[in-house]
């Protein structure tokens, strides 16, 4: 039994030092969909007109370049861009061309063009989203800019 024991405490301690799960690498390519589709989904509410749905998607410390300074926290962000949400037709529409996210899957950029009713080119987009539960991924930072930008 006395040779036993410094195994035991052995593998006890190799065992602690193991990474969590959080830890291990994700799923890159399923994490880069469900980001992509939930942008999309995000874009919808400006499509729908549907307001609280858009602040549904904002973290609560959500940082936005929208103005000439950065409008920070759910609620400032909501109220800033309430403008859009006013009128009866939405005055732009966006969606993801290119999603990247950490190997951690923590993280993920996603960007694409911002389109006029027209259908032309106004803007790109740029979106920082953290996933704040298992499948739930929130922005944690916008920012737009010319459509030359990629």
């Amino acid at each position: 039994m006395r040779t036993a024991l410094p195994c035991l405490v052995f593998a006890t301690a190799l065992g602690a030092c193991a990474a969590p799960p959080a830890q291990r690498p994700a799923d890159r390519a399923a994490i880069e969909k469900q980001v992509a589709e939930t942008e999309r989904a995000f874009a919808k509410t400006m499509a729908d007109r549907d307001l609280a749905a858009f602040s549904s998607f904002l973290s609560d410390e959500a940082v936005f370049f929208s103005g000439p300074e950065p409008v920070r926290g759910k609620a400032a962000v909501t109220a800033w861009w309430k403008r859009f949400y006013d009128q009866p037709t939405a005055p732009f529409s966006w969606a993801p061309d290119r999603v990247e996210a950490l190997d951690s899957g923590t993280l993920a950029l996603s960007t694409g063009p911002v389109l006029d009713p027209a259908g032309q080119c106004v803007g790109r987009f740029t979106s920082i989203w953290r996933q704040e539960a298992p499948g739930v991924w929130r922005i944690v930072f916008d920012k737009g800019g010319p459509c030359s930008e990629q």
